[in-house]
C-alpha cells in the first residue's frame, strides 16, 4: 500500500506518507481509518512529494465527495501538507476540497516546517471566524495557502 499513517491519540495527530502510485482504494483506506479511529478533528500532517496519481478525474471526485461529507459530520482539524509545485496543479481540485472545511490549511516545501506550523498554539494557525478560503489551483504554491496568520 503506497499510503502510510500514524494515529496519535495522545498528542491527537494523524501523520501520512504515501509513495508511488495511489489508487481510489488506497485513498478511501486512509479516509476510512481516520473516520474510524475518531480523528477527523486531529491536526493532520500529509507528506505527499512521493506519490503519484493513478486515480482518474472521476476518482478523485469520489474521494472529494468523501472528505466534504466528513466535514459536514465533524469538527475537522488543521491540515498541513507537504508536496511538491507540480502536485498544486495536478491536485488542485483535491485541495479545494479540503480547503472547504472550516480549518487552518498550509501547504509546505519540507516535513519539519509543517509539523512546526502544526505546534503551534490553535490561536497562532486559526482561520477568520466563518470565513472561508477560496482556493484556486493557480493560486496554489508550496510555501502558503492560508488565511491563518
Amino acid at each position: 500500500m503506497p499510503l502510510y499513517w500514524t494515529i496519535d491519540s495522545k498528542e491527537r495527530l494523524f501523520i501520512a506518507v504515501g509513495e508511488g502510485d495511489v489508487t481510489l482504494d488506497d485513498a478511501m483506506s486512509l479516509l476510512e481509518a481516520q473516520a474510524g479511529a475518531g480523528a477527523i478533528s486531529y491536526r493532520k500532517l500529509f507528506d505527499g512529494r512521493a506519490i503519484r496519481c493513478s486515480m482518474t478525474g472521476e476518482e478523485i471526485l469520489t474521494v472529494c465527495v468523501k472528505i466534504r461529507a466528513s466535514h459536514e459530520h465533524a469538527q475537522v482539524g488543521a491540515l498541513a501538507i507537504v508536496c511538491t509545485q507540480e502536485q498544486t496543479v495536478s491536485f488542485g481540485r483535491l485541495l479545494g476540497a479540503l480547503a472547504a472545511a472550516d480549518r487552518p490549511i498550509k501547504l509546505f516545501s519540507s516535513p519539519r516546517k509543517a509539523r512546526l506550523w502544526l505546534d503551534l498554539p490553535t490561536t497562532a494557525r486559526r482561520r477568520t471566524p466563518g470565513r472561508r478560503k477560496k482556493v484556486a489551483p493557480a493560486a496554489l504554491n508550496c510555501l502558503e495557502v492560508s488565511s491563518a496568520k
